[in-house]
């Protein structure tokens, strides 16, 4: 994930927390075992908010996949990009659990991030899904209750591809 442009402020705590989450998944390991590691970030230090959003991405992860799966038309969750799929936790974390994150700002900075370290169809991509799911947060559905089971197929072993081996 380099060779992208370097970022400031929460965007770049963005980027760190989608490298942050990229790393556990491939090494089949937990965010906090990423971090007691060296992290292997494109621009250092780790940004405290970061962490905070890495570990929650992570604690809200069964949740946060059965939103995208339910929302995510011909694309089952283990087949998308890993990049697109961790960008998506993301901004679905800053939507629902952080509250000095307007719904739109979380939309927009996934869809920039996804541009910079996703394929060409990432950003269209990430932005209809997060499209519909402020469409239900803006009618007032509360998309944890209804979700009643996570979503099959969280994550890729290592070593296997996803989306036609394009990352």
């Amino acid at each position: 994930m380099s060779g992208h442009p370097h970022f400031g402020g929460r965007t770049l705590a963005r980027s760190q927390a989608l490298q942050l989450l990229f790393q556990a998944e491939v090494c089949e390991r937990s965010v906090e075992e990423v971090l007691a590691g060296v992290p292997c970030l494109e621009v250092g230090p780790l940004d405290p908010y970061a962490r905070h959003l890495a570990l929650g991405v992570e604690g809200m992860l069964p949740n946060l996949d059965a939103i995208i799966a339910a929302r995510a038309t011909n694309w089952s969750i283990d087949r998308m990009p890993a990049v697109d799929r961790n960008l998506l936790r993301i901004a679905l974390y800053e939507m629902i659990a952080v509250d000095d994150v307007d719904v739109a700002v979380a939309i927009n900075e996934c869809v920039e991030l996804a541009k910079a370290y996703g394929t060409e169809e990432s950003p269209r991509f990430v932005n209809g899904l997060l499209g519909r799911v402020a469409d239900q947060l803006a009618a007032g559905e509360d998309l944890l209750k209804a979700q009643d089971q996570p979503a099959t197929g969280q994550s890729v072993p290592s070593g296997e591809s996803v989306h036609d081996g394009q990352n």
